[in-house]
């Protein structure tokens, strides 16, 4: 991919999702990096139709399930439904089996469905009744939930969390952009316009690009050093998992190769830091998600390596 292609996403989706383009370039990033992205914010945002332009401009498949209280594993994966022809069961596949699979409202479904998603998001597959099916590839999750609803939620348990490379949040857009929607010039109108950006093959080769990308010996010293940084230091109950220093590397790669590099910089991990490893931190307070400011003010305490 040509830096000029990944401008013309940005700028495609930014056309949709107006006043965002940070956090636009940052579900692009998770996403070329094999990823999993959740975002956590008020309702009304826009969550749901990034998911819906990002399918779009891809070129894949998307499906969209809301998450209650009473849904069940099997409205996920699918069922066994017995066929009176055949005189068998047969496996219809549930809306896992797609290419960019929506989970909204993530945190109003039970830890037992919560838990569905595991294998397919770690695996990309899914095992029904002792039979392994794999998923489409690509395939990407985009799960939203609302911070601030308690009643009747259940919280992602740390296993599932884990398994989202990033999250971040969409925040209330500024002024000029509110204007234009208010304007009518929104979500509605200019997703109905939005064609492809890509194709599956094309998206799959994107990925194995970033999978090639340089790493040296100086930048691994530096990923080591902040992870190590967070296990010893006071301000964090628990640190930084092998885990999650993979996804970091994972993800520092993809924020250099869709900037035009094909060598990772000190300065990629900074600029993703924050939304890799917030999720997956805890304060001295047990406080789960740790505030930005916090952990920027790491790379002032850990020296790049020289």
């Amino acid at each position: 991919m040509m830096i000029q292609e990944f401008e013309e996403i940005v700028n495609r989706i930014s056309s949709v999702i107006l006043g965002k383009e940070h956090q636009i370039r940052l579900a692009l990033t998770c996403f070329f990096a094999r990823g999993h992205l959740l975002i956590e914010d008020f309702p009304g945002i826009g969550k749901t139709t990034l998911a819906k332009v990002l399918a779009r401009c891809m070129g894949l498949k998307f499906q969209r399930m809301q998450f209650t209280a009473d849904l069940l594993p099997g409205d996920i994966l699918g069922m066994s439904v017995f066929d009176q022809d055949a005189g068998s069961f047969r496996f219809h596949a549930g809306p896992i089996f797609t290419q960019v699979f929506l989970a909204d409202e993530i945190n109003r479904a039970t830890p037992k469905s919560q838990s569905a998603l595991l294998e397919a998001m770690e695996e990309e597959q899914v095992t029904f009744e002792g039979e392994t099916r794999p998923l489409e590839t690509p395939f990407f999750v985009i799960a939203t939930q609302n911070p601030l609803e308690q009643a009747g939620t259940f919280l992602l348990p740390e296993s599932q969390m884990d398994r989202f490379l990033m999250r971040i949040e969409l925040g209330y857009p500024d002024r000029g952009a509110e204007k234009k929607i208010l304007k009518g010039e929104g979500a509605d109108q200019a997703l109905a316009k939005i064609g492809c950006c890509m194709e599956q093959a094309d998206v799959i080769r994107v990925q194995s690009q970033i999978d090639r990308v340089h790493c040296s010996d100086t930048f691994l010293d530096y990923l080591q050093d902040l992870l190590e940084f967070t296990r010893t230091s006071a301000d964090f109950q628990i640190g930084l998992s092998p885990r999650a220093g993979l996804s970091l590397l994972r993800a520092a790669k993809a924020w250099a190769f869709l900037h035009g590099r094909d060598h990772s910089l000190p300065e990629d991990l900074q600029h993703i830091l924050p939304w890799v490893a917030g999720h997956r931190l805890r304060t001295a307070g047990d406080l789960v998600g740790i505030p930005r400011d916090k952990l920027m003010e790491m790379f002032s305490r850990v020296p790049v390596p020289i």
